[in-house]
């Protein structure tokens, strides 16, 4: 789980930034050691016969660094990734939704132009999923505006693009019991939490999977890929 690729230091949430130098480091890794990568579509469609090492990248929110800085090291060795796009992800200060002293540290972030999800699109390595209208808390939200800002990302999404948009991140990997039913019901195809963990694509229930967060350095992600 990647958010931001940039040098550029955060003074808070520093979670959702990892260098170019570190990602391309950390992708190299999987490469050398014969990872193979899908996009979380692909993943969930050949669950039933995947190799162990088989891994999905995804990025949450929409930066416009994950084209500029992440998909030339994508390209560079042909690897996948799945990124999770908020539709209102312009002026909107969504951090504030978690915790207050987060205020204004996204929205000097850049983020990914219409243009430049179309441009990640024909690279042929990039899915396109849904992270919601606006990125609110679930925990905030009835259950008619929970269908709304996952309905509505999702015809969005594939309004604007011409894609299937078959899965969806949970905004800050919130969520609640039947909130994944919702999902479903939305049909998407699977989601992903930001529950700490390597995924089992056979016992997982597909719409709460976890993910692996790459926020760390080189030598602890080593670590965490050496525990697979």
């Amino acid at each position: 789980m990647y958010h931001s690729i940039d040098d550029t230091k955060l003074k808070r949430l520093k979670g959702i930034r990892v260098s170019p130098k570190n990602f391309e480091k950390q992708i190299s890794y999987l490469a050398n050691r014969g990872y193979k990568s899908y996009t979380l579509a692909e993943m969930v469609g050949q669950r039933n016969s995947l190799d162990k090492k088989s891994i999905v990248i995804t990025f949450d929110d929409g930066y416009k660094d994950n084209f500029t800085n992440a998909l030339p090291i994508l390209k560079k060795y042909n690897f996948k990734a799945t990124i999770f796009i908020i539709i209102n992800r312009f002026d909107n200060d969504w951090s504030l939704y978690r915790k207050s002293k987060n205020a204004g540290v996204v929205n000097h972030i850049p983020k990914l132009s219409d243009e430049d999800i179309k441009e990640l699109l024909k690279s042929g390595l990039i899915e396109i999923g849904a992270h919601t209208m606006n990125h609110k808390n679930f925990l905030k939200l009835n259950k008619d505006e929970k269908i709304y800002e996952i309905e509505e990302s999702k015809r969005e999404l594939e309004k604007r693009f011409g894609i299937d948009c078959k899965t969806f991140s949970y905004p800050f990997g919130i969520y609640e019991a039947g909130d994944e039913k919702l999902v479903k019901n939305a049909n998407f195809i699977a989601a992903v939490t930001t529950e700490a963990r390597r995924t089992n694509m056979g016992s997982d229930d597909l719409f709460l999977l976890p993910r692996v967060h790459a926020k760390d350095g080189y030598l602890k992600f080593i670590y965490k890929m050496s525990k697979f």
